[in-house]
């Protein structure tokens, strides 16, 4: 049961959606082996009774190859299986018609014409929702709810039934196959919806990160651009001062060498304001960041007043953290706790969507977080505390920091 529940915790929210669909479409087709077999055998005889059953079941197990054939070619892992929805349309057709059959010309024994609608009725309006599954216009998924309609009407007329109860039948087809239908390209679309709103989630990640890196080079940019034009500039200055023998050749050469070296402390100041972060910031932005993508996010603790080497360590840590949790699992709530014990600044994540938690640590992410925080003698532990629940605890020594707990509400 571990294993299975592994199985399912380990998918993604769009592929548990799209499982959901398939084995819903499956399902039903044991609802209709289950509803019409034991009643259309006890109501018509095991001999003829076991030939339709037998008919029904082949019709079910094609309904169950088609859904799974359809929804791969909506994913776009296979192209439309066009042959198998053509088979499923013309087998579907024809159990209709051996249903109506055995309504008319089977043996006169009570029950035996609502079994043999039972069949018509389920086998008809499941297998246009199947094949609503694998069409992908919807006009054309009405014609064939209409084609199905006009053509149990015709087919009920031409074996002998009533007038009335041609046009019964084809109502129920109307509307029982209409509903499933339109369900099924509901189900559709959702399918498409989940993924591309799964996808664009991870393009915002992606064109963040793009523009953090664009501002990094426009900051460098910035900085080194009019240095490195006046260190050209002043060395081709000093060239020629020294080809004619002037002593003002040294002076230029020293300014070079002043501008450069200006130009390395800004570029230290750059990256590390990169590399810098805020905790207090951080903390808000993951709660805003989960909290609009539906988790539930509770924030405790206070980051002011922490060191700034401290602040920043654990700023990264707070990032990666709410990134896993985006980006792994499917989380419902998560919960981000600061507090210093100790003499030790302690940060707990834990989140109820361990699904995609990285395993054990040995994430390339996690190995970074580790090194941040052993820059300032910190240490990172994560890893599931129970049944669905990951924790991470990052905790860094906080020099002359009081012994006792401060947990306060952010």
């Amino acid at each position: 049961m571990r294993k299975a529940g592994g199985w399912w915790r380990r998918k993604s929210t769009p592929a548990k959606f799209e499982t959901y669909v398939r084995w819903s479409f499956h399902s039903l087709a044991a609802v209709e082996v289950l509803m019409v077999g034991p009643g259309l055998v006890a109501a018509v005889g095991s001999e003829l009774g076991g030939w339709v059953f037998l008919a029904v079941c082949v019709h079910a197990a094609l309904c169950c190859l088609t859904n799974s054939r359809a929804l791969d070619s909506v994913r776009g892992r296979r192209e439309q299986p066009l042959g198998l929805l053509w088979t499923l349309g013309a087998a579907t057709a024809t159990v209709a018609a051996l249903a109506i059959a055995v309504a008319e010309f089977g043996p006169h024994r009570e029950r035996v014409g609502s079994a043999a609608g039972g069949v018509f009725g389920v086998v008809v309006i499941y297998g246009m929702g199947i094949l609503a599954l694998g069409v992908r216009s919807r006009r054309r998924v009405c014609a064939m709810v209409a084609a199905f309609s006009a053509g149990s009407a015709v087919v009920a007329l031409a074996l002998g039934m009533s007038a009335v109860l041609a046009v019964t039948s084809a109502v129920m087809v109307l509307l029982g196959g209409g509903f499933i239908s339109a369900s099924s390209v509901f189900s559709v679309w959702l399918v498409k919806a989940v993924y591309e709103l799964d996808e664009a989630r991870e393009t915002r990640a992606r064109l963040a990160v793009a523009e953090e890196r664009l501002r990094f080079g426009r900051d460098l940019h910035d900085v080194m651009g009019r240095n490195l034009a006046v260190i050209a500039l002043k060395s081709e200055l000093a060239v020629q001062l020294a080809r004619r023998g002037r002593p003002e050749a040294v002076e230029q050469m020293i300014e070079v060498q002043r501008i450069a070296q200006e130009s390395q402390r800004e570029v230290r100041d750059v990256v590390r304001g990169y590399r810098e972060a805020d905790l207090g910031v951080e903390l808000a932005g993951a709660q805003g960041v989960l909290t609009a993508a539906g988790i539930e996010c509770e924030v405790t603790g206070e980051a002011t007043g922490l060191p700034g080497e401290v602040q920043s360590a654990l700023a990264w840590v707070v990032r990666e953290a709410t990134t896993n949790v985006l980006r792994h699992g499917d989380a419902g709530r998560c919960t981000v706790g600061v507090r210093v014990s100790e003499g030790r600044v302690v940060l707990t994540v834990e989140n109820d969507g361990a699904a995609g938690a990285p395993d054990g640590g040995g994430g390339s992410g996690l190995a970074g977080l580790r090194e941040r925080l052993a820059a300032v003698d910190g240490t990172l532990e994560v890893g599931l505390v129970e049944e669905g629940v990951f924790r991470l605890v990052a905790q860094v020594p906080l020099a002359g920091a009081a012994a006792d707990v401060r947990e306060v509400a952010v």
